[in-house]
């Protein structure tokens, strides 16, 4: 199951290691951990505070933070996509690269981020599908290189 990252920590973890594997317009990073866990930990009730049943002290976590899970993040930042709806779009289009290839990627935290913007003059559109096509073309040959990796066969990344 793909997972969103959303803590400071992971992003600055992952934008502190060298990127995996590049391309003209994207870059992508990972780390073979789990996220970081909550900076502030959950309040529990005290015994007095209950009013009738033995209601367990420790809520059941929401999110699993384990190891073997695929946790992404999308960086898009403005200088190379101006408009909201292009930064949108182009983290649609990340996700959903990454979701078509999940069950193939190694689990840890996975960072995708845009490093070149896509020129203006040939997607006039902030929100064309010729601009959608052409990222997730990049995006998809990109993770495909991740996934099967044209190292020799002794080398890991």
């Amino acid at each position: 199951m793909l997972r969103r990252l959303v803590h400071k920590a992971d992003f600055e973890r992952l934008l502190a290691s060298r990127s995996r594997i590049r391309s003209t317009h994207f870059a992508v990073h990972h780390v073979a951990s789990a996220p970081s866990l909550l900076a502030k930990p959950i309040k529990r009730r005290s015994p007095v505070e209950l009013s009738t049943s033995q209601a367990p002290l420790v809520p059941s976590p929401v999110d699993d933070l384990s190891a073997d899970a695929l946790w992404l993040g999308c960086v898009v930042p403005k200088r190379h996509a101006k408009r909201a709806v292009t930064r949108t779009l182009l983290k649609r289009v990340m996700r959903c690269a990454v979701q078509n290839r999940a069950a193939q990627l190694p689990a840890g935290l996975w960072l995708l981020r845009l490093t070149a913007g896509f020129p203006v003059g040939q997607f006039v559109s902030a929100s064309s599908s010729a601009l959608s096509r052409a990222a997730r073309a990049e995006l998809d040959g990109l993770l495909g290189r991740v996934v099967a990796p044209s190292r020799g066969p002794g080398t890991s990344l």
